[in-house]
């Protein structure tokens, strides 16, 4: 798949993800479309979404650093500039501008209605928007942007779809912050590519 079409449509498909969170959003309210995805689906649902969460945790750019550029001989500056636009464009937001923005737990929804897993620490404030699910997403578009081929976009359309999904179904955010972050990781891929190709005179 030609590099341009798989990677638009990568881009496509995270941005119609996010509108309908926005617009589901709008139209239930932020709690009411909250408590529609976060269902309790069982103990194996409980297991499988607490260790799946790991995956769009901080520290995955690690080892995904060491993966893409020393075994598969990739662009390590790209990647380093999409982790510093991403941190900065979830963090800054989350603890400049909206820091009192409350999680589920916090909000006026009742605690007894919000399903949470045993053993998993659920946050309280620091909500909009969802630095998991902005990493997930980032990750997903940048690995599409270097290796365009159906099956990774389909394998990183899923790995991402879940990472956001397992931070409502773990009640640590609104479907709205999920959305939020899905736009910020595209505007992180958008800008890291307008600096490589200024600065690294690279090409599409």
């Amino acid at each position: 798949m030609p590099l341009n079409v798989s990677y638009k449509l990568a881009q496509a498909y995270a941005f119609i993800i996010a509108i309908i969170l926005f617009i589901l959003s709008y139209i239930f309210g932020r709690d009411g479309l909250f408590l529609w995805f976060n269902n309790d689906l069982g103990t194996f649902a409980d297991s499988f979404f607490s260790y799946f969460t790991y995956l769009a945790e901080g520290w995955i750019w690690i080892p995904y650093l060491l993966v893409i550029v020393l075994l598969l001989k990739k662009d390590a500056a790209f990647i380093l500039i999409n982790f510093l636009s991403s941190t900065i464009l979830t963090q800054v937001p989350k603890n400049v501008f909206w820091p009192n923005v409350n999680r589920p737990i916090a909000s006026d929804i009742p605690i007894t209605k919000i399903h949470t897993v045993p053993g998993v620490e659920v946050h309280t404030y620091n909500s909009f928007p969802s630095g998991h699910t902005a990493t997930a997403f980032t990750l997903f578009l940048i690995t599409v942007y270097l290796f365009p081929n159906k099956k990774v976009l389909l394998a990183g359309a899923i790995y991402a779809l879940i990472c956001g999904y397992s931070r409502i179904y773990l009640g640590q955010h609104f479907p709205l912050d999920i959305a939020g972050g899905i736009i910020a990781a595209l505007l992180s891929v958008a800008l890291s590519i307008q600096i490589r190709k200024k600065l690294f005179k690279k090409p599409f």
